[in-house]
């Protein structure tokens, strides 16, 4: 074991603390993984955060790490109240996508919608945006559902997600 949750907590809440060190271990182990993805599950909302930056980078250099966990992810995972858990959602789903089965797929759409619609965070809002909107280029049902809320986006008070919301309202209007 090599007790990733003790490595993964304190420090300054908005740093990586040992997070790279463990992403390079799991990388060269996917033993390893296993111990890694049960740091979701801590009480400390620091190591959660860092896991999801972890889970992040992994799937960015090999995601076939993360795909046994599909369901886990989608089921589990998902209902983790917390800002950096749901924004790597949103980006995770986008890299997995052509990995997930059709009711995967369909799951992982419905959880980024419900984020979109109910969640505050500007990081939640702009990951949702994004890659709903990249979805919605080969989803006309999904467009119609998108647009509205794009454009009650495009007013948001936040200069980064009206930005977003503007950019892909433009773009998926053409």
């Amino acid at each position: 074991m090599k007790n990733f949750e003790n490595r993964l907590t304190g420090g300054h809440p908005n740093s990586l603390g040992n997070t790279i060190e463990i992403v390079e271990e799991v990388l060269s182990n996917q033993a390893l993984f296993e111990e890694l993805f049960q740091c979701y599950f801590s009480s400390d909302e620091v190591v959660r955060l860092r896991v999801s930056n972890a889970m992040k980078r992994i799937c960015i250099s090999n995601q076939s790490y993360l795909i046994p966990y599909t369901d886990r992810i989608l089921n589990e995972i998902s209902q983790i109240d917390q800002a950096s858990t749901k924004w790597t959602l949103a980006t995770l789903f986008e890299m997995l996508k052509d990995d997930f089965s059709d009711q995967q797929f369909q799951q992982a759409k419905s959880i980024i919608k419900h984020n979109l619609e109910t969640d505050n965070d500007w990081i939640v809002l702009n990951n949702s945006i994004e890659t709903l909107s990249k979805w919605s280029l080969d989803d006309a049902d999904l467009l119609d559902w998108l647009l509205p809320r794009l454009e009650k986006h495009a007013k948001d008070d936040r200069n980064s997600v009206a930005k977003r919301a503007s950019k892909w309202l433009a773009k998926l209007k053409k």
